[in-house]
């Protein structure tokens, strides 16, 4: 279980830090909803399929990094800096203030 926690908690202090820019206007309760059903999935897993539980966050992150990349491809923002930030805005419906 240790190693699991581990790598739990590299990805809520990775994951935040490099994608934030992305989640600006999200609300809380959605980012936190989502860090809770990866953490807690992961964690139940692990009492009965071990270390295979690690699998839950690689491929869910897997997943959400390929559907960000397409996304942000196909709607011409840079997939690290979230520019040109006012279109960005836009895509997600959220309001843009100068």
């Amino acid at each position: 279980m240790e190693l699991e926690l581990v790598a739990l908690l590299a990805l809520c202090i990775v994951g935040p830090a490099t994608f934030a820019v992305f989640e600006v206007e999200t609300p809380a309760w959605r980012k936190i909803l989502k860090w809770a059903v990866v953490c807690g999935l992961t964690l139940l897993l692990a009492q009965r399929a071990g270390h295979w539980s690690l699998l839950v966050p690689g491929l869910l992150g897997a997943a959400g990094l390929t559907f960000h990349m397409v996304w942000c491809r196909r709607h011409g923002i840079h997939p690290l800096h979230a520019t040109p930030r006012r279109r960005y805005y836009e895509l997600r419906g959220w309001t843009w203030v100068e």
